[in-house]
């Protein structure tokens, strides 16, 4: 038997303190109710592919001081297409096929809150970025 949306809802954790507002939009709603617990879920292997992808462009990323870090972070998520796709897989993967219906009503909006929170994750993350042999 496939349930699938509940299957995929199951694992998601719980956001306590989500609340929804009649005068949200959509995709704030879409935001609160699904990309929240996805990247939540999702976080340990944003950083793992995060790191590989530091570690691939020659960890160059770990001589940098700790504000350009974060604008290396931010540059990368916005202007290396290739990543950024990568990384809306890994959360959409997650959508069940309604949020995906939803999703593809708003997907321009919805790319950019979803990235921006991923950048946000990264950099509040910033000190798990450590080369490998340090770890």
């Amino acid at each position: 038997m496939n349930d699938r949306p509940n299957d995929i809802r199951r694992i998601r954790p719980q956001m306590g303190n989500t609340k929804s507002f009649e005068h949200m939009g959509d995709e704030e709603k879409f935001q609160n109710n699904t990309l929240r617990p996805i990247l939540k879920l999702q976080n340990p292997l944003l950083l793992v592919v995060f790191q590989n992808y530091i570690i691939k462009h020659k960890g160059v990323f770990f001589e940098l001081s700790l504000e350009k870090r974060l604008a290396y972070i931010e540059n990368t998520i916005s202007k290396d297409q290739k990543f950024r796709n990568a990384l809306m897989g890994i959360i959409m993967g997650h959508f069940t096929v309604e949020e995906y219906k939803d999703y593809a009503l708003h997907s321009s909006a919805i790319n950019k809150r979803m990235m921006n929170m991923v950048i946000e994750r990264l950099k509040d993350q910033v000190a798990f970025f450590v080369p490998l042999d340090s770890k």
